[in-house]
């Protein structure tokens, strides 16, 4: 009593080389003209780049696992430090706008020179 699957049979192809009867090329289908599939970001398969190369180099499949665990969880901290930072700039924006506002009103003529001068200045550099 055999219970182990039966071994694929060796075939030599046409160029001398010798390979497993299941892993023969898939036979290529004629090329009628360009395909043009439409398909948006979200419907988009899965870039499998690292995983191939990681397979392909004999480094294993916890790369891989690593690869595909990690990989969202990279691009989500990215995202999230991203929003951070415009979130920051956008309150550093108007944190100026503020206290410019308050020089203004609040200087009386001196303030109001000195914005003055301001703008002179940033008009010259720009």
């Amino acid at each position: 009593m055999n219970h182990l699957p039966e071994p694929a049979p060796v075939i030599r192809l046409p160029d001398g080389t010798y390979t497993y009867a299941d892993q023969l090329p898939a036979t290529q289908a004629t090329f009628s003209g360009p395909q043009v599939v439409h398909q948006h970001i979200h419907q988009a398969p899965p870039d499998r780049t690292v995983q191939r190369i990681a397979l392909g180099s004999g480094i294993g499949a916890g790369t891989v696992a690593a690869g595909v665990h990690f990989g969202p969880l990279l691009v989500g901290a990215l995202t999230a430090i991203a929003a951070n930072l415009a979130l920051l700039a956008f309150l550093a924006a108007v944190l100026s706008w503020g206290v410019v506002s308050v020089v203004r009103s609040v200087g009386g003529p001196d303030g109001k020179a000195a914005a003055k001068t301001l703008a002179k200045a940033r008009k010259r550099r720009g």
